[in-house]
Order: C-alpha cells, then structure tokens, then sequence
C-alpha cells in the first residue's frame, strides 16, 4: 500500500468547500500511507487551466488522478488521454460528459437536483408553505448548476404560495454573489427566502444583506464550518450537507483501491443530509477535526 502517488485537482482555490476536499484528501491519503499532489486552477473554476493542470499531471504518470472537473467537455481530450494512458481515474462533484473514452472508473458525488430540491422544501414548509422567494444561482458553466437550479424551481412549483420573484448568477463565489444580491435588492427589494447554490456564495449574500438593513430567510449547499457559524448566529437557516470534504475521501479511497485492483463502484452517491440548529453540533468544526468516512460504510463492501 505504501507509496502510492495520488494527484488531485479541484475547480478553484477560493470556495472553502474544496479547500476541505484537498483537506480530506490528504488526511484519508497519509492514513493509507500514500502521498497526493493537489493542484487547483488560479483563476477559479478555468477549465482551459484546468486542462493544463491535467496534462502536467498526466506528463507526471502518478499511480491515479482524482478529477472535479471545471466543465462538462472542455477537458474531454485530456480526459481521453489519461484514460488511454491506463492511469486509474476518479472524478468527483462533477462528471465529464461524452462517450466510454472519458468515462472515469469511479465517480463519487451526491444528488444536486435532490438536495436542491429537498432544502428548498424545508425552507418553504419552515415559513408555511408561502412567500416571495429569489434564487441565487452557481457558475453557467457547472455541471451542478444546472441540477440545483432545476431542484429549487421543481420545489417552488409544488407550493401555489410560493412565488418565485427573481434570481442572479453568483458564480459560486463570495465576491460574485455579493455583487449579484446587490444589484437583485435594488431592482427587487420585496422578498421573503433565498436559496442558494453554495454555502460560500451565501456568505456573499449575507454580507448583501446586512450592508442593506435586510432580513431574509436563507438556505444552502455544502455544511461548510462558516456555513455552521452563521446558522449558529441566526444568519442562514439552514444548509443541505453536500460535503466536498467527505466526496473527496471517498474518491481518495476509490483511487487507492484502483491502483491496488479492489473493486470499487462505477458511481458512488453519498446521501445528504439537511443541517439546521437543532443538529449542527456535529458539523460544527473545522475540516482538520472532522470525521473520516469509512469506506465499507459508505459502500457497504469491505
């Protein structure tokens, strides 16, 4: 087992949720006695310098690559090569999406749609099943995007008082949702909950929200720890634990057992769980400090 070479790369070195991806990535690597590269494009969530941290990885032959691709196809043509290379792949968060040639042997992710969906309601029953509600969307190019967005509008739709009264694009960053939720309680003053793509453009709109004197009831995506500080200070209401950090350990553990000819599964989805106030106590510490995931718990195989 000892001396596996990993090599991991994320969308951004910005979003505190791959921050604890890269964490639970090299906790879970050195209590398997490997050693792991991680790289991240500068520019966040580049796939064009994504691509070209994939080729240095690839030039570098590590015993497996683990993947969060930026964007569905535009890494599809290095995707290939490592696959042709025989180098085990796993990707995480995000899929790539073409033919068998960039098929990765394992991915590890949740349900986007689902999750979305299922904070959505809680959110909605929470404040009675009405309200003037506004979305604050993650980057156009995601893959997730488009899932989560599809899961807020579905639970929108299924309440006739809930009303859906405007949206923005936050690109999954706090600078961008800051700017975003600005510009919306300018143009759309009047709302009663937000739901929001990622706990860290949350922390955008929140710091929109107080610069303008208003309340609203907001959920997320993600159990980041200042996700947990602000449902603790009565800041968010609650946050739909889609944990990049518990992905990325699993994907670890899917790498290594790749290069050591275990059998892993094709698509390894981690169940999510909603994190309010009433049962934050166990997300509430730093990745560093976290549970590690055991694999035969999450896959139900030794």
């Amino acid at each position: 087992m000892a001396g596996h070479h990993l090599h991991c790369i994320t969308k951004n070195g910005t979003n505190p949720a791959y921050f604890g991806a890269r964490i639970g990535v090299g906790r879970v690597a050195g209590a398997l006695g490997c050693t792991v590269t991680s790289t991240y494009p500068e520019t966040p969530d580049d796939p064009d310098e994504q691509a070209e941290l994939l080729a240095t990885a690839l030039a570098a032959k590590p015993d497996a690559i683990m993947l969060a691709p930026a964007h569905p196809t535009r890494l599809n043509s290095l995707i290939a090569q490592v696959r042709a290379a025989g180098i085990p792949l796993v990707c995480f968060v995000s899929y790539p999406e073409g033919g068998p040639e960039v098929a990765p042997d394992c991915f590890v992710t949740s349900d986007n749609f689902a999750l979305a969906e299922g904070i959505a309601r809680y959110l909605i029953d929470f404040m009675g099943g009405a309200g003037r509600f506004v979305l604050v969307e993650g980057a156009a190019i995601s893959p997730t995007s488009p899932p989560r967005t599809e899961g807020f509008e579905k639970a929108l739709a299924a309440y006739p008082a809930a009303q859906l009264v405007d949206r923005c694009v936050g690109n999954y960053q706090r600078p961008d949702a800051l700017a975003a939720m600005t510009d919306l309680l300018a143009r759309t003053p009047d709302f009663d909950g937000i739901l929001c793509a990622n706990d860290f453009m949350a922390m955008g709109v929140i710091d929109a929200l107080e610069a303008a004197g208003k309340q609203a009831e907001l959920v997320s995506v993600n159990a980041m720890p200042d996700a947990i500080a602000a449902i603790k200070a009565g800041k968010m209401r609650a946050t739909a634990a889609f944990d990049a950090m518990k992905i990325a350990c699993a994907a670890t553990h899917a790498a290594v057992r790749l290069i050591e000819g275990k059998p892993v599964p094709k698509v390894l989805e981690l169940p999510v769980e909603i994190v309010d106030a009433g049962n934050c106590a166990q997300w509430d510490r730093p990745y560093e400090e976290r549970d590690l995931p055991d694999w035969q718990a999450l896959t139900g195989t030794a």
